[in-house]
């Protein structure tokens, strides 16, 4: 049988990456509290690879209460401090502390767009996939006039360690965009 054909970016030898890139990465999430798992994963992974989130996110979910954000936006210093404590996730005062913020600012926009997906979404033209047509890996933008206009607009409402890099990466992993190469399987699977 032959192998399927994926991103570069994918390490053939990792069953945690390639399950991602196969099944979720790209994959077009509407759910709120997956969209809030993604702005907190995304977030504590900046400055560090996606592959050290993916191994600690069990983790992560366990320690953020399943990233259900009515409860993470409770979180106090005691808890904040158990955080820190925590050798499963990332270790990280400010990263931990923007999940809280993030999780009220969540709260916030829920309330005034009727849910997170349809603020999210409204970055998009359409509120559809954009669909890119990349043959390598040096041809996909790390930031977009879209993922731009998020972060700005984020910025304003409270939200943090979500800069242009962030929010596009964001848009990718939650199927705003099909940035998966034209060779890869999943750009067809995923091309509406």
């Amino acid at each position: 049988m032959r192998e399927k054909t994926r991103c570069g970016w994918v390490p053939a030898d990792d069953p945690l990456y390639v399950a991602y890139h196969d099944t979720e990465w790209g994959v077009p999430l509407h759910d709120d509290r997956g969209l809030f798992e993604f702005l907190v994963l995304e977030g504590m992974q900046a400055g560090l690879s996606w592959g050290t989130i993916l191994r600690k996110r069990e983790n992560f979910r366990n320690a953020f209460d399943g990233f259900d954000p009515s409860a993470v936006s409770e979180y106090n210093r005691r808890r904040v401090k158990s955080l820190l404590s925590n050798p499963g996730i990332i270790r990280n005062r400010l990263k931990i502390q923007s999940a809280v913020s993030n999780a009220k600012a969540f709260l916030r926009v829920r309330d005034e767009f009727g849910s997170f997906d349809s603020y999210m979404w409204g970055f998009v033209e359409g509120g559809r996939p954009r669909v890119n047509r990349w043959h390598s890996l040096g041809q996909i933008p790390t930031k977009t006039p879209e993922a731009e206009r998020m972060s700005r607009d984020m910025l304003s409402r409270g939200f943090r360690f979500v800069g242009p890099t962030i929010c596009y990466s964001h848009m990718q992993a939650t199927g705003m965009v099909n940035d998966h190469l034209t060779r890869c399987f999943r750009y067809r699977d995923l091309t509406v």
